[in-house]
């Protein structure tokens, strides 16, 4: 049998480095449990980044996609396939959209949402190409992305990078008034700012940037590539807030674990012609299969209602433990997307002793770490994960 040691040494050997991993070789997983290599259990609140809504090996996708590899993997768009037009209907009849495309990944279908605002500046405003985003916001790793993305360090190393950008900040209307001229086109912004440390906007916020949007003739598109599918309490995080967007991204919860991106956008807003964009594996029978199934789950069995109420007796339980441990500075998120902070940089000492303790957690900053469990996780699942993030915080100021 083959070591942690032995895997971690062959990752080193032959994989780029370019992620800081933890420890550990995860080996299987089930519902908000995953075990790694040496038979450890954990409680894992990272959910593959916001991943895995319905939970690991989850046997409904599990049924999906081995029905459906026996059918039929992949053809191109050339072609009509069961699965994919299946998914486009479930997303429509289930969203505030009227078409949606299919990509592999959130910074693809961020990269469709620009192009899309783009031609529709084209067509439609004179040329108009600028796109407003926030600062501290996060769009993908693709270079149009990562200019569009305001946050500087990931963009000073790949300079020169696309121009078209105007970066505010978050939660601050006045500051999008200022920077709206006759090139703009359009707004992109997260409903909550997830990597950017997990920030909710004020109250009316989303309400404001939709009225400078309607009055100035310029497209609102929501990424939702974090918030979609239930995290935040919603199926869509625009209906917790009670705003709709004119263009939506979605990818992470959309396909359970498998990849898979998507654009949503209203009729309005669906300015591109034939051969404008295109994906050789987007909405692949197995991914759309796969997407369909997980997505369905959620719709049918009420998850993103669920996912409201554990969210709310998570935050009961973090702001017990910030009210007993004066290091612990702040507690913020909605659904089942959390922040932690600390007063001191202390996140790789907390990692480093919740891992020993059994619960997986995402350092979001070095004072910050980020909770977001399966949405099917349990009460008694999130009484377990307190109980070993206080053990492990305990450790870690113990530590120094």
């Amino acid at each position: 049998m083959t070591s942690t040691a032995e895997w971690k040494e062959k990752e080193s050997k032959y994989y780029m480095f370019l992620v800081r991993r933890q420890p550990m070789v995860i080996e299987r997983g089930e519902g908000t449990h995953v075990w790694d290599t040496d038979g450890k259990e954990y409680l894992d609140f990272t959910s593959g980044w916001a991943v895995n809504n319905i939970g690991h090996a989850n046997p409904v996708m599990a049924e999906a996609i081995a029905e459906q590899a026996k059918k039929l993997l992949q053809t191109s768009n050339q072609f009509y396939t069961i699965p994919q037009i299946q998914l486009a209907e479930l997303l429509v009849e289930n969203s505030c959209m009227d078409k949606v495309f299919f990509c592999n990944s959130g910074a693809e279908a961020n990269e469709g949402a620009i192009k899309l605002a783009k031609k529709n500046g084209k067509k439609h405003r004179n040329g108009a190409y600028e796109i407003i985003t926030a600062l501290n916001s996060f769009h993908g790793r693709t270079m149009m992305n990562v200019a569009a993305t305001g946050q500087p360090h990931y963009q000073e190393l790949f300079t020169p990078i696309p121009t078209g950008f105007t970066h505010v900040p978050y939660d601050d209307i006045e500051a999008m008034k200022q920077a709206t001229t006759d090139r703009t086109v359009a707004v992109m912004i997260e409903p909550v700012q997830g990597e950017g440390g997990v920030n909710i906007p004020s109250e009316g916020y989303l309400q404001q940037v939709r009225g400078w949007c309607d009055e100035n003739d310029l497209l609102l598109i929501f990424d939702e590539v974090q918030t979609g599918l239930g995290r935040l309490g919603t199926l869509f995080g625009y209906q917790a807030f009670d705003v709709e967007p004119d263009i939506m991204t979605l990818a992470k919860g959309l396909g359970g674990g498998v990849p898979i991106g998507a654009f949503l956008a209203k009729d309005a807003a669906c300015a591109f012609d034939p051969g404008d964009h295109g994906s050789t594996f987007g909405g692949n029978p197995l991914t759309t299969a796969a997407s369909y199934a997980s997505t369905k789950y959620i719709i049918d069995n009420h998850v993103p209602a669920h996912a409201k109420e554990m969210g709310q007796y998570l935050e009961q339980g973090l702001r017990k433990l910030m009210a007993n441990h004066e290091f612990i500075t702040d507690v913020r998120g909605m659904g089942l997307l959390w922040a932690v902070e600390f007063n001191s940089d202390m996140t790789p000492a907390v990692m480093a002793a919740c891992n020993e303790a059994g619960l997986l957690m995402n350092p979001l900053r070095p004072n910050t770490v980020r909770l977001m469990p399966p949405l099917t996780v349990s009460k008694s699942e999130i009484d377990e994960a307190l109980t070993r993030l206080e053990k492990g915080l305990v450790e870690a100021v113990k530590q120094g």
